[in-house]
């Protein structure tokens, strides 16, 4: 069978674009709204996507005035969509910087349970001094540092889920012996960040592990995904910077011993659908002027690490800006963002523009058929495996790109007409993790 897209779909509330909830037929409240994402959840499955997946800091984002800020917990959001739902997968992300490996791994493994295997984790590091602030640290560890730790976070993770066999669960009402006791084992980590004694309270789930994703492009991300991850989410404005990434990260992994058909490149993209070029470019203008550039400003000034007074709307960026080695926080954000300014030579108005809709993701209107060639060229060429698609307004752009991008890529053999599996790692064509403790007599049984 031809090699076949894999579609993801990233939902933010009302919608990517920041203007997205001042459109008369957006509901502003949509955040807290449980139906809305279970609607969304279900149109995604409808068109036989992949999954959708929920981006998460725990931190209030941005300016609240900005945009509807507040957002759920997205492994209890997901818990909430996996009993609407039947074959859909269930991506949320959490953070290694502010989480205890135990506390996160039962979490996932709770919701693979709940879903009968459907669940992966977006696996970040937390930037950003606001976040360090709320769990009594004064500002954001090293880079590095940050990813020296999540390497380590995740080691203990996986350990957790292989902390009972496979087969430990025995329900043997005869003999009255629910679960073998030699088969559930402590796995006594002690680490540079953590100690942690095991078992998890939880059977190994359903997928062995939850799908295992990471959005990171810079080179300590890289490598990182490049180790652990199965599907890498990533921003890349040009086909040429998608072709670099992606052939980069395939070589990454082939050098730490992978397959490289184990790791999905996603890139994101921002398509504003409509049933004529005219339209779509007139509901794109209609979101532009609706953006608040002063709230865009300050963020940036924030992110840039300058002061607000030193960036003009009219004019292009500061020569004297800090480099990618001078910032903490999103590295491969930063230079992205950077160099599309540069390279336009956009005014920081028209960049916020361009931002407004995918903070750095490829955005771009056009009709149903456009959209599809985009995809298929950046698929074709070797690009990607699959895109992240990010509406830029919920749930119309979602319902457009199901019922008329995806009939056009199901024509041209790129995409599944139906679903084949049950479980996310099917979806993936991931094969299930072999329990790492399988066999290893040196294990201590717990209890």
């Amino acid at each position: 069978m031809p090699k076949q897209l894999h579609l993801n779909a990233f939902l933010m509330s009302t919608g990517h674009h920041e203007a997205s909830w001042r459109l008369p037929e957006s509901d502003p409240h949509a955040n807290t709204r449980i139906e809305h994402y279970v609607n969304l959840a279900r149109i995604a499955e409808r068109g036989k996507l992949d999954s959708i997946f929920f981006a998460d800091s725990p931190v209030l984002f941005g300016d609240t005035g900005r945009r509807p800020a507040g957002k759920l917990e997205p492994t209890v959001l997901l818990t909430a969509i996996a009993v609407q739902t039947s074959r859909i997968g269930l991506i949320a992300t959490a953070s290694t910087s502010y989480n205890s490996p135990f506390n996160l791994a039962r979490r996932f493994a709770s919701v693979d349970w709940v879903s009968g295997g459907r669940v992966g984790w977006n696996i970040v590091t937390t930037a950003g001094a606001d976040a360090a602030r709320n769990f009594g640290l004064d500002d954001v560890p090293d880079h590095r540092l940050r990813y020296e730790k999540a390497a380590e976070f995740v080691d203990v993770a996986t350990k957790l889920w292989d902390s009972w066999a496979d087969d430990a669960v025995l329900a043997d009402k005869e003999a009255g012996l629910h679960t073998d006791p030699d088969k559930v084992r402590a796995i006594d980590h002690e680490g540079r960040f953590f100690k942690v004694a095991g078992p998890l309270n939880v059977p190994r789930p359903p997928q062995g592990y939850p799908v295992l994703v990471q959005a990171g492009s810079s080179e300590d991300g890289k490598e990182f995904a490049a180790r652990y991850a199965e599907a890498v989410f990533t921003a890349q404005q040009t086909l040429d910077d998608g072709l670099a990434f992606y052939t980069d990260l395939k070589r990454r992994a082939v050098a730490l011993g992978r397959d490289p058909e184990t790791i999905k490149i996603l890139p994101g993209i921002v398509p504003v659908i409509g049933d004529t070029e005219e339209q779509a470019r007139a509901l794109d203008a209609e979101l532009e002027r609706l953006i608040s550039p002063e709230y865009a400003k300050r963020q940036l000034a924030r992110t840039w690490g300058i002061p607000v007074e030193d960036l003009d709307l009219d004019a292009e960026l500061p020569a004297d800006l800090p480099t990618e080695d001078d910032i903490q926080g999103a590295k491969s954000r930063f230079t992205l963002i950077v160099n599309l300014a540069r390279r336009e030579r956009l005014t920081l108005r028209q960049l916020i523009g361009r931002l407004g809709g995918g903070r750095g993701h490829r955005t771009f209107a056009g009709t149903p058929e456009q959209v599809a060639d985009t995809i298929e060229e950046w698929f074709t060429r070797g690009a990607a495996d699959g895109f992240n698609i990010m509406p830029a307004v919920l749930p119309s752009g979602l319902e457009r790109f199901v019922d008329q991008v995806v009939p056009i890529l199901q024509r041209r053999g790129l995409f599944r007409t139906d679903y084949t599996e049950t479980t996310l790692r099917g979806h993936y064509g991931l094969a299930r993790p072999v329990n790492q403790f399988d066999g290893a007599d040196e294990l201590v049984v717990a209890g």
